[in-house]
């Protein structure tokens, strides 16, 4: 029998979620209420991908990569304890699937690797190891709960898969910002995926004051070049003295999207009292945020960005879209990476 949450997956330790588990089952057999993908890329997310090539190298990376896969069933960092994302084709639907997909269809997994039962087949040939954009060979499992996009037609699939991999950032960042009135909002790592997304979502939302915080002049020229905020700043966000600092008034809203851990002190030190705190970031210490709230005698709420809000695929898709600006940073991007 086959559980929509995967439960019939895990191989072990029994009992837990995908997520949870250490291993699954990634066998290519379709389930009733399962849907079974081609796997033609993998996006890692941020944080796993700069802990893996700092630990392992760019020439080690690959192998790496192949090691959790293998031995895990799905792709979660050891470390980070997180995945990403990936692009592939529809090979079959069980006839119990509620995911509304057809054989054939092009679509992006809007759900962790971290709990997507994957096999790897090509040994990552076509991959170099020197972004997180995997070419891939294999195949994957969605479950009844899972989620997934049918890719659009009118953009280049790494383009939306570079979206669709952080959509969960401009959505929930639209809705906190909606919560305020005319708040000032704050970004670090305004210059990344999600920070970029979140700033043109901000300021659409109604926000104030915009600022950015990015790690170098030169990431700070092309974030000031787009104009996606009135303020961009130059600081480490894992220094809580500096990020103060150079941010000046606190910000009523923050969000978090660095690929780093240590960041979470500045950002509660930038935020004003009773301002809100988004961390949407995998490189985020929980423990470390509430305690540095508690010692900081900081009265911020603070949120878990879980990456799902609904319709946010959609949502980021269509950001891209209306923000020319945005859109050029992310081809920038992938530019520099080629």
């Amino acid at each position: 029998m086959t559980s929509p949450y995967g439960l019939h997956r895990v191989l072990e330790p029994a009992g837990v979620l995908p997520q949870q588990a250490w291993r699954l089952d990634a066998s290519p057999e379709c389930g009733p209420d399962e849907v079974v993908l081609d796997v033609a890329r993998l996006n890692l997310d941020a944080a796993s991908y700069r802990q893996l090539r700092e630990q392992h190298g760019v020439d080690g990376v690959r192998q790496a990569v192949l090691d959790i896969v293998s031995s895990r069933g799905k792709m979660q960092n050891p470390v980070t304890g997180s995945g990403g994302m990936l692009l592939g084709t529809v090979r079959a639907v069980g006839p119990d699937s509620p995911l509304g997909l057809r054989v054939g269809d092009r679509v992006a997994t809007l759900v962790s690797l971290t709990l997507t039962p994957l096999r790897v087949t090509d040994g990552l040939a076509r991959w170099d190891g020197a972004d997180e954009q995997v070419p891939c060979e294999g195949t994957a499992v969605l479950f009844g709960r899972s989620i997934a996009a049918v890719l659009p037609d009118d953009l280049p699939e790494e383009l939306a898969l570079s979206v669709l991999d952080v959509c969960g950032a401009p959505a929930l960042t639209d809705r906190v910002v909606r919560r305020r009135d005319a708040p000032s909002v704050l970004v670090l790592g305004g210059g990344g995926k999600s920070g970029s997304l979140s700033l043109a979502a901000a300021r659409r939302a109604g926000a104030s004051r915009l600022v950015a915080l990015v790690p170098t002049e030169r990431e700070a020229a092309a974030v000031r070049a787009a104009a996606l905020a009135d303020t961009v700043v130059v600081a480490d966000a894992r220094d809580p003295v500096a990020v103060a600092d150079a941010v000046g008034a606190p910000a009523d809203v923050t969000v978090v999207c660095v690929d780093v851990p240590g960041c979470e002190h500045g950002a509660i030190l930038a935020t004003a009292d009773g301002g809100t705190v988004v961390f949407f970031s995998m490189a985020t210490s929980f423990p470390a945020a509430a305690l540095g709230a508690e010692g900081l005698a900081a009265d911020v709420e603070m949120i878990v960005g879980n990456g799902y809000v609904p319709g946010h695929a959609a949502f980021a898709l269509d950001l891209l879209r209306a923000e020319p600006a945005v859109r050029a940073l992310f081809e920038h991007r992938q530019t520099q990476q080629a």
